[in-house]
């Protein structure tokens, strides 16, 4: 088969390149990938950042739809999948691919009314938004989440899925332009941080009894330090990445006062169990969300699989608003 591997050279270059068919292990299904989807996590892992899981291919790729084509003993015994099934799934790495292996837990079904496409844009970021939203922040109805970089793959899911459990959604982005393409997701205030300082209108928010529960932040930097002083008490600030800086200054005396709580997640160091209970929770409760079209992943551009450079490069520039994804066959 082929997959998308990165060239030992100083650009880091991707080719589309032969590598040996994956053999289905106890355990694992066997899928045919039709769409691969691009997150942040791939350019991490381009540049060395990011390193997939023991076991896991070397090429990218978190999340895939397509159509199974075997199946181990076990995972015929213990799922109720079945070779044809269109499913999407959930990978530890190696999905820029024609063909991947995973266990049956990371596999679920296409939710009804959603395209392959949307399909394989929904793995990762669902499950992240997911994690994030409940299992670390806690989050619930009537709670304010603070969800930083609107216009990303990620804030794409966070937001329509936080709206959709009564959750009020505070979003930034760095250009008007972006107001507008995000318009569709229903965040209730959108700031465009270029214009609007974020730390003031987080202070006029908890002063007005509307203050952040739940930050989601994929930026982090200086400004984490300066936000993070306007929250409610108890409130929790989740760090998923830190592409605006490593570092910030905190007042420590305020975070033990306020009683908050800095929590730093990814979904890939999770243990399979822990993955595959958070997949089995988002059939049961956000698919019907999914099916009445409360909860979309938005696609930007669908690209495909020999063009995974470009692809790359929109993600590089922020130019997406919403999801990129690569076409396999």
């Amino acid at each position: 088969m082929k997959a998308v591997l990165i060239e030992k050279n100083e650009a880091r270059s991707l080719i589309w390149a032969d590598v040996p068919d994956p053999v289905t292990k106890a355990g694992e299904v066997k899928i045919r990938v039709e769409y691969a989807a691009l997150n942040r996590a791939d350019l991490m892992q381009r540049e060395g950042d990011y390193p997939p899981p023991p076991g896991c291919p070397e090429w990218m790729g978190l999340e895939v739809s397509g159509e199974i084509v075997e199946l181990s003993e076990e995972a015929r015994e213990k799922s109720s999948f079945a070779v044809g099934d269109k499913v999407c799934a959930l990978l530890g790495g190696g999905g820029y691919a024609e063909y991947v292996t995973v266990p049956y837990g990371m596999v679920m079904p296409i939710p009804e009314n959603t395209t392959m496409v949307e399909a394989a844009a929904i793995p990762e970021a669902f499950a992240t938004a997911y994690l994030n939203l409940f299992y670390e922040g806690h989050i619930e109805e009537g709670n304010t989440l603070l969800m930083n970089a609107g216009a990303s793959g990620l804030a794409s899911v966070i937001i329509p899925m936080a709206k959709a459990f009564g959750v009020r959604v505070i979003t930034t982005v760095i250009e008007d332009e972006k107001i507008d393409a995000i318009a569709h997701l229903g965040a209730d205030i959108v700031i465009n941080t270029r214009k609007t300082d974020i730390v003031e209108v987080l202070k006029k928010e908890l002063e007005a009894g509307r203050g952040v529960d739940v930050a989601i932040d994929c930026l982090g930097g200086e400004v984490l330090g300066e936000c993070i002083h306007y929250l409610t008490h108890g409130a929790r600030w989740i760090v998923i990445a830190a592409l605006a800086g490593q570092y910030a200054k905190i007042d420590l005396k305020n975070i033990y006062k306020r009683n908050v709580r800095i929590v730093g997640s990814t979904l890939r160091s999770k243990t399979p169990e822990r993955k595959a209970q958070i997949l089995s929770e988002l059939v049961e409760i956000v698919w019907p969300k999914v099916a009445a079209g409360l909860v979309k992943p938005t696609i930007y551009r669908v690209l495909p699989i020999t063009e995974a450079e470009a692809a790359h490069a929109i993600l590089e520039r922020g130019e997406n608003a919403g999801k990129v994804v690569l076409k396999v066959r």
